[in-house]
């Protein structure tokens, strides 16, 4: 599955807003119409958002006023850090096309790194809870979280996941679902507020999430609710791991605190609410570093607090 693919003129997206009901496609000739794509979560999910922001800026650079594409590109969405690296990657290559090309190709690699050296730290049959969608629809291809589940599979360790629901967007419910079972991967779907009695019936071996930025210091911004996972793992005795491309790892972001934080629109939230209900709806928390037991990168599982080993690599 390619969530995001260069046609020769456009980039093309698997509409993750009309999934798992009907799987259909966008096809994105401008850099507005990429922005407008990742602002309305047509494509979502770190690494796939910097992909198709790769291509945006490559179309960008072709128009009348690349200046205005690019940043309405960088406008889009102001959490995940791999637009903004995608973006300043791609304008700064000497062949923008090639760049964007590259970037693909790199994070279907990364992600199986990713789920390989994750496999490898998951016992026989672990029984694995996840939160929003990190799977093949959020990246390029394979995954990250979601990648590790579908790595400890192709090993033979039989995992099963319970999916959090992950309101508002509900992307646990409608996308991770719909790709463990195209996966033939045991799954679970539960209520976010279910977690908490999960974890005291002993259900859970194992947390992990993705990430869409990670601060210098390891605190890591992923999807609202991965905060109250984390500490639910924590009361409970249970690892919880980030697994994310050194990508998403900003260097210059010396913590949580520094973390620009989206906030939707309200409707979002107040779906069965009587008209007129104020709201309010950040799309990310901040994990504190103390509650993640280790950082899975593509180069290495790491501990939160030694993530200057990857300055070179962030810096390239």
């Amino acid at each position: 599955m390619a969530t995001v693919e260069w046609t020769g003129s456009a980039v093309r997206l698997i509409d993750q807003t009309k999934l798992p009901d009907e799987e259909s496609y966008v096809s994105c000739g401008t850099s507005a119409m990429v922005a407008k794509a990742i602002r309305n979560m047509v494509v979502r999910g770190a690494p796939a958002i910097g992909a198709a922001a790769a291509y945006g800026a490559v179309l960008a650079l072709g128009e009348p006023d690349p200046e205005a594409g690019l940043a309405a590109l960088r406008g889009s969405r102001p959490t995940a850090r791999d637009l903004f690296w995608a973006v300043d990657r791609v304008t700064s290559a000497a062949d923008p096309l090639e760049e964007a090309n590259a970037i693909a190709r790199e994070s279907v690699d990364a992600c199986r790194r990713i789920g390989r050296l994750g496999a490898a730290l998951l016992k026989k049959r672990p029984r694995i809870i996840t939160i929003c969608n990190t799977g093949a629809l959020a990246t390029v291809d394979y995954g990250t979280a979601l990648g590790v589940v579908r790595a400890a599979q192709e090993q033979g360790l039989e995992p099963s996941v319970l999916v959090l629901e992950t309101r508002p967007r509900a992307q646990g419910a409608r996308l991770t679902t719909w790709e463990l079972a195209k996966l033939g991967i045991p799954f679970r779907l539960l209520a976010d507020g279910a977690a908490g009695r999960a974890f005291q019936q002993g259900l859970v071996d194992v947390a992990i999430a993705g990430a869409d930025r990670i601060a210098a210091n390891g605190d890591t911004a992923n999807k609202v609710g991965t905060y109250p996972l984390a500490l639910l793992a924590r009361e409970h005795g249970v690892p919880f791991y980030v697994a994310a491309p050194v990508s998403t790892v900003d260097l210059e972001t010396p913590d949580g605190s520094a973390i620009v934080i989206e906030e939707r629109p309200a409707a979002e939230v107040t779906t069965f609410a009587p008209a007129g209900t104020p709201a309010w709806n950040p799309a990310f928390d901040v994990t504190p570093a103390r509650l993640i037991a280790s950082i899975i990168t593509e180069l290495g599982v790491l501990q939160p607090s030694n993530l200057s080993a990857l300055r070179p690599a962030v810096t390239r």
